[in-house]
């Protein structure tokens, strides 16, 4: 008698550690997908606790159904992976299959509510919205800007048919005393495209003449810096820098100087010395 109620606390238990497990799981997983709406192609692990033969993977169809045995074709068309446990729990007690069911659903391919991020990132792609992604949150998934990438991002975005493209500049929310604007949420369908980051043009005497990466705010004796600097042919006295303007005509930009600031295409030409 003593070994049978020994038997049966630790039986007990150990249903007890299992329960636990799986509530920590599942609470896991409901951080990670709580928001996440189900959709076409998505692959979904379902479990039922102690049912290992109801444990199955299920795709989701193009009709936003899947199949799950007893109950037949269940509609997950835009609920969250929660959702479906519920519903699956609420028709397997309901028809008797199973007393007091603990479903688990998992995501474990994502098909449907993907974003795009193109251009120049470290891994453009599709990605899935599984959780609430801002701009800048998918930007770091997929994997941060690169060198020859521009502070402003553009996101493409389709509402009733029309298609808005918006530049966001992410850079300038993080500069000291900057007011940044709110980064904005995406949703399914979105497309993120980093552009090439500006180009300035510089030849003449310097050591290193060439296209280079216009920074912010950048002068014209930084630019300079960034080809090599000056050779010893060279001279600061009438540096020229060549400008396009709206009707697409090269003209001299007047009075430049060091500290003057300069702007994307533009061409600075350095002189050489007369003496």
């Amino acid at each position: 008698m003593r070994n049978r109620d020994f038997t049966s606390r630790l039986v007990s238990l150990f249903l007890l550690v299992l329960a636990i497990g799986f509530g920590t799981a599942s609470q896991a997983q409901t951080h990670a997908d709580e928001r996440f709406l189900l959709g076409s192609g998505d692959l979904l692990r379902i479990v039922v606790f102690q049912n290992p033969d109801l444990s199955i993977d299920a795709r989701v169809s193009g009709l936003d159904t899947v199949n799950f045995p007893l109950i037949g074709e269940i509609s997950v068309r835009d609920l969250t992976p929660r959702q479906v446990e519920a519903l699956i729990a609420k028709k397997l007690q309901d028809g008797q299959y199973v007393k007091a069911p603990q479903v688990l659903v998992n995501v474990t391919e994502y098909r449907s509510h993907l974003v795009s991020v193109l251009g120049n990132v470290n891994r453009p792609g599709r990605y899935p919205l599984d959780l609430d992604y801002s701009l800048s949150d998918i930007v770091a998934v997929a994997g941060g800007v690169t060198p020859a990438g521009a502070d402003v991002v553009v996101l493409s975005r389709t509402e009733n048919g029309t298609t808005k493209n918006t530049g966001y500049d992410l850079e300038a929310r993080y500069l000291p005393g900057a007011n940044p604007v709110q980064d904005v949420k995406l949703v399914a369908g979105d497309v993120v495209y980093v552009r090439r980051a500006p180009l300035f043009y510089i030849y003449g005497e310097v050591n290193r003449p060439g296209a280079f990466r216009l920074e912010r705010n950048m002068t014209v004796q930084q630019a300079i810096s960034a080809g090599g600097g000056i050779t010893l042919r060279g001279t600061e006295r009438g540096v020229r820098v060549a400008r396009r303007d709206a009707d697409g005509r090269t003209t001299d930009v007047p009075g430049v100087g060091p500290t003057t600031v300069i702007q994307a295409d533009d061409v600075i030409y350095v002189r050489e010395s007369v003496f």
